[in-house]
């Protein structure tokens, strides 16, 4: 199961529920997919498809974003515990 965070864009930005503990997030549109770590820093872990536009795109919202996105993964995996 996946949690949507926020669409952007036309990209996806979401969590799996069961999956790593090391905080990351998935990114989807309709060309391919991404994975990109949180911690230490933003960095690219898998890119399924998408071109270096596209993931030049990701990165700059992920940049403006990335507090809201961490928050909501430290709120997602409380939950679960």
């Amino acid at each position: 199961m996946s949690l949507t965070i926020f669409r952007e864009d036309g990209y996806q930005f979401f969590f799996f529920s069961r999956e790593e503990p090391r905080m990351h997030v998935h990114v989807y549109c309709g060309n391919g997919e991404a994975k990109y770590w949180l911690e230490p820093e933003t960095e690219l872990a898998a890119n399924y498809g998408l071109n270096r536009k596209e993931l030049s795109d990701i990165e700059r919202i992920l940049g403006e974003r990335k507090d809201e996105i961490i928050e909501r993964w430290k709120q997602h995996h409380s939950d679960k515990r």
